[in-house]
């Protein structure tokens, strides 16, 4: 996963096929033991989406622009797009089957 520190990098990294942004805050422990399984699930199932973490305290002003209230936060896009959104108390395979079939559909 790539740290991403200024709205530049991720308008940058949103300017690729499939990204997923991670939202972490600091002395977060959800967002901690989150980080690893999302790396994982998105390796192992969705190696074509490219991985981007950003701290919400370095970068307030991605809750602003992303609606984003509560970390950790998981926004996946397609394009620019934004297709699928986690926050909080997530299902890594909840959320797997809701993009199983657009990045079937997408790169295939």
């Amino acid at each position: 996963m790539q740290k991403v520190t200024t709205m530049e990098q991720i308008d940058e990294a949103l300017g690729k096929d499939a990204t997923l942004l991670y939202v972490s805050a600091p002395n977060c422990n959800v967002c901690d033991a989150l980080k690893p399984k999302v790396e994982t699930l998105f390796t192992d199932r969705f190696p074509k989406v490219e991985l981007y973490e950003a701290n919400i305290a370095h970068l307030p002003e991605l809750g602003g622009r992303f609606n984003i209230f509560s970390a950790p936060a998981i926004l996946l896009f397609f394009e620019g797009k934004e297709f699928a959104r986690e926050g909080r108390n997530i299902s890594l395979e909840l959320f797997a089957q809701k993009i199983q079939k657009v990045y079937d559909l997408y790169f295939s």
